[in-house]
C-alpha cells in the first residue's frame, strides 16, 4: 500500500510514462528515482529530448526485462520541415543549408516517404550516442572532431503519410529498434534536393505498450498515491509471451537453473522450439523468463532470465 507522499517500497515491474518534450530520459527517470525513493530503476529504449511519448520505465526485477522489451517495434508519429539542413538532423541543431522549395511536388515528397519502406540501412547521426573508440558521437562533435561515417541495419514494418502542408510532412512510422527518425528525415530532404529536418517526435508505441496507457511525468509527481497502480507486474509485464503456472518443486529445479522436459510441465498449449513464456510460482507471481529449445531432438524450457528475489523461499 503506497504511504503518505512518497514509497518506501522497492517496487518491481514497469511504468509507461508519457516522457514530456525538453528533458533527457534519463533526466526523467531520476525525478522518479528520487521523488518516489526507488533504489533500482532503468528504461527501456531513450528517447531525444526533443521527443515525448512512451517511455517504458524498469523498476526492480523488472530491470532484467529491458532487452526483451526493447526488441520490440516502436510506432512514432512526426513532423518534417524540408527545405533545411542541421548537424543534429532535427530543428534543435545548427542550420547548415537553408533552401526554397519552389516547385517542389506533393507526390514526389508522397512518394519519397513511402520509399521508407525498402530501407534496410541508415546512416547514424554524427550527434548521436553511437560510440568511436569507446567515446560517444556527440561527445567527439563538441571538441571538434568528426566521427567516421557508420550506418546501421534497420527495419521499416510500416510507414503512414498523416498530411504534407509543404514545408511540413506528418507521417507515423513503424520500426526496428535503434532506428532513428532524425536520419530517416535526413535521407528524405537529401532524396528530395532541399534538405529536411525533424521539427516533432512522439512515440506512440513500445511494443506492446501504447501511449494510452502512458501516465504523464507532472500528473505522476502531483498525484503521487497513484504510482503504485500504474506499476505493471512482472508477471504481466510481456503480455504477448504465454504464462504457465508450476508447482514447488518445478520453482525450485528453475530457481537452481536447470533445463526442464517440456512433457514433464503440465501446460495446455503446444509449444515449440524458441518459444518463450513466463514461468509462475504457486502464488501466481513471475519466477523466471524461459525459452523452449531443442537438445538431441528432445524439447527442453531454458531459464532466460531469474525473476525471483534472494528470500523467494
Amino acid at each position: 500500500m503506497f504511504m503518505g507522499k512518497r514509497s518506501v517500497k522497492q517496487y518491481d515491474g514497469l511504468l509507461i510514462l508519457d516522457k514530456p518534450k525538453g528533458p533527457t530520459s534519463t533526466a526523467c527517470l531520476e525525478k522518479i528515482k528520487r521523488f518516489f525513493k526507488q533504489k533500482k530503476v532503468g528504461h527501456a529504449g531513450t528517447l531525444d529530448p526533443m521527443a515525448s511519448g512512451v517511455l517504458v520505465l524498469l523498476f526492480g526485477q523488472g530491470t532484467k526485462l529491458a532487452s526483451y522489451i526493447m526488441e520490440g517495434l516502436k510506432t512514432y508519429r512526426g513532423k518534417i520541415e524540408l527545405g533545411k539542413e542541421t548537424d543534429t538532423y532535427d530543428i534543435e541543431g545548427n542550420i547548415v543549408k537553408s533552401v526554397t522549395i519552389d516547385g517542389l511536388k506533393k507526390e514526389d515528397v508522397e512518394q519519397a516517404v513511402l520509399e521508407w519502406k525498402h530501407l534496410t540501412e541508415q546512416e547514424v547521426p554524427q550527434y548521436s550516442a553511437a560510440k568511436y573508440k569507446g567515446r560517444p558521437f556527440y561527445a567527439l562533435k563538441r571538441k571538434g572532431r568528426n566521427p567516421p561515417k557508420k550506418t546501421k541495419k534497420i527495419f521499416i514494418d510500416y510507414v503512414e503519410i498523416l498530411d504534407i502542408r509543404l514545408p511540413y510532412v506528418e507521417f507515423r512510422v513503424r520500426c526496428s529498434k535503434g532506428t532513428y527518425i532524425r536520419s530517416l528525415a535526413h535521407s528524405l530532404g537529401k532524396r528530395l534536393n532541399v534538405g529536411g529536418v525533424l521539427v516533432e517526435l512522439i512515440r506512440e508505441e513500445v511494443f506492446p505498450y501504447h501511449i494510452h496507457q502512458a501516465v504523464a511525468l507532472d500528473y505522476l509527481l502531483s498525484n503521487p498515491e497513484v504510482f503504485p497502480e500504474k506499476i505493471i507486474p512482472l508477471h504481466n509485464a510481456l503480455p504477448h509471451w504465454q504464462k504457465v503456472e508450476v508447482d514447488r518443486e518445478i520453482a525450485l529445479q528453475v530457481k537452481n537453473g536447470a533445463m526442464l522436459r517440456v512433457s514433464d510441465i503440465k501446460d495446455e498449449k503446444e509449444v515449440k522450439e524458441g518459444d518463450k513464456a513466463i514461468f509462475l510460482d504457486t502464488q501466481k507471481e513471475a519466477l523466471a523468463l524461459m525459452e523452449v529449445i531443442k537438445r538431441d531432438g528432445e524439447l527442453f524450457w531454458k531459464v532466460l532470465r531469474g525473476l525471483w528475489k534472494k528470500k523467494y523461499y
